[in-house]
């Protein structure tokens, strides 16, 4: 089986440089990827209007390359992740996990029996991992749950028990709301810092990975310098509207009064 590049860096204790995705334009999708990241997620939780067609084109065009595929899916539900994962998924994120009930349906998802429940069909995944892919799968793929609540916070110990994952996303937004903060990234609110410390040195005690969305470079490498391992550094939208700004502001500035 083709061996999973971000699960290598990981072992060796090392970040993974990811790019995030939120459109399911397959051109877009290849040409994030020959931007050199180690990964791109392609968010099916909050991109914009991707179908299950265009997924199915966005995973076999970032495969014309070394970078991993993986998805963000739209719900703790095995139909989805595994849906994913027979397309070529090399690892899925989880939303809103908040037990070890809920842990364990979305590790169990992941990995083929006896760890798992996941049913045996890689169609396009054989493809693209080799021939070998149902005995290995469960050692190569990656499944991390978002912890987005002071309630899942609260049961990390329990969560990070549970079978079949390999650590934690924190969504840092919705942890807010549910602190009682304004939702948003990078949030500098000691209740927000600390939800987060938890999170990561659950992580770090139970052997398992730790990851959080940011707001742009900055921020992902004092990430990373604070032990988490799997944070998006820029994303595709992101990414044009930030050039975009440039470009109108450039010309600004050199037409001046002409304008």
């Amino acid at each position: 089986m083709r061996p999973n590049k971000i699960k290598a860096l990981w072992r060796e204790g090392k970040p993974a440089h990811v790019g995030w995705v939120a459109t399911g334009d397959s051109y877009i999708a290849e040409t994030m990827a020959h931007a050199g990241f180690d990964g791109l997620v392609l968010d099916m939780q909050h991109g914009m209007g991707i179908t299950s067609q265009q997924a199915a084109q966005w995973f076999q065009a970032v495969s014309t390359t070394e970078t991993v595929p993986l998805v963000r899916v739209g719900w703790n539900d095995p139909v989805h992740i595994q849906w994913a994962l027979d397309a070529g998924a090399y690892g899925v994120i989880v939303p809103l996990v908040n037990s070890y009930e809920e842990a364990v349906r979305a590790g169990g998802a992941c990995r083929y029996a006896p760890v798992g429940f996941r049913s045996v069909g890689p169609n396009r995944a054989r493809l693209y991992a080799g021939d070998d892919y149902v005995q290995h799968s469960n050692q190569e793929i990656i499944c991390l749950v978002m912890i987005e609540s002071i309630e899942a916070v609260g049961k990390v110990e329990e969560i990070a028990r549970a079978p079949g994952i390999d650590g934690f996303y924190i969504g840092p937004g919705d942890l807010a709301l549910t602190l009682g903060l304004p939702g948003g990234l990078d949030n500098k609110d000691p209740r927000h810092v600390e939800a987060c410390r938890k999170v990561l040195e659950s992580a770090k005690r139970h052997g398992l990975v730790a990851g959080i969305h940011t707001t742009g470079p900055e921020e992902t490498l004092r990430r990373f310098a604070e032990g988490y391992l799997f944070c998006p550094v820029a994303s595709d939208v992101g990414a044009v509207a930030a050039a975009a700004r440039e470009a109108v502001a450039a010309m600004t500035r050199g037409l001046g009064a002409r304008r």
